[in-house]
């Protein structure tokens, strides 16, 4: 940074082994939502001793990357479709009868096939035999069910002395979770109406995914009005410095209980304009 603290004066990289800097009057961190965290802890310096833009110890808090599963359901007729990702449920999203909070979205996943099976569960199905495990993935009908990951101070990613990433998660919001599977399952059970079609609830497997699947990671740098609570302004700017901006899903303050895409680059979109227009064109 400048001596003040007050703008980030050069970037410094390493391309092909050799280190270069850069210069300019706007700089823009998008990394994601763990190595923007990560890449503003570790610029400290003597003006901003905990890491840039966090005088207010928020950076890397907050992270969230929904809570999901997934669903396999077992049909009596072959469902020989190779990718089903094809329908998407919000009819819950804002709660159901007796339930008035929101829970989330239900859709098709992609077709199972059996040697999935054998690399997801290698040591329970290594007595199975193939043709078994391809004739459950001919009858298999796959659902993803995804509901809202709350931000919480205490889910945070920190970087040790060495550079490495550190996720500190505990899951939060689980009843929606469990009340959006019991509805997705009375649903199907309600087909059994029909036995020719499904077999009895008993044979659903139900897989929660474990953290190593973050591949909707929010969070981390919020934006926000109180820089006591936030990192960033409403156009993603930090709050301690007049030329840093972080544009990725780090801005998220909640990440909803659908894909972060479309809001990630619709505001990518918008703080655009606003640096233009900062920049007089």
């Amino acid at each position: 940074t400048n001596p003040e603290g007050t703008a980030v004066k050069e970037v410094v990289v390493e391309i092909d082994g050799k280190t270069e800097t850069f210069q300019g009057d706007i700089v823009v961190v998008s990394c994601g939502a763990a190595n923007s965290a990560k890449l503003l802890l570790m610029s400290a310096n003597d003006k901003h001793p905990n890491g840039l833009a966090n005088g207010s110890d928020q950076v890397g808090r907050n992270y969230m990357y929904h809570n999901s599963q997934a669903v396999l359901a077992l049909s009596l007729e072959p469902n020989p479709t190779t990718f089903q990702k094809t329908l998407s449920l919000n009819d819950f999203y804002f709660g159901m009868e007796g339930f008035d909070y929101p829970m989330g979205n239900i859709q098709m996943l992609g077709k199972s096939q059996g040697h999935m099976f054998k690399g997801e569960k290698p040591i329970e199905t290594a007595l199975t035999p193939m043709k078994m495990l391809d004739e459950i993935a001919l009858h298999a009908v796959d659902f993803w069910l995804s509901t809202e990951d709350l931000p919480s101070p205490d889910n945070r990613v920190t970087v040790d002395k060495e550079g490495n990433i550190h996720l500190s998660y505990t899951p939060n919001n689980q009843v929606p979770k469990q009340k959006l599977y019991e509805k997705l399952k009375s649903m199907l059970n309600h087909l059994g109406m029909h036995p020719e079609h499904l077999i009895p609830h008993n044979a659903y497997l139900k897989t929660d995914i474990p953290i190593a699947g973050v591949a909707h990671q929010v969070g981390t740098c919020r934006f926000g009005k109180d820089p006591k609570n936030s990192v960033l302004d409403v156009n993603c700017k930090a709050h301690e410095l007049d030329n840093l901006y972080v544009v990725d899903t780090s801005f998220f303050p909640s990440i909803s209980a659908v894909n972060p895409s479309l809001t990630a680059m619709a505001n990518a979109l918008r703080v655009g304009d606003h640096l233009l227009q900062r920049m007089g064109s």
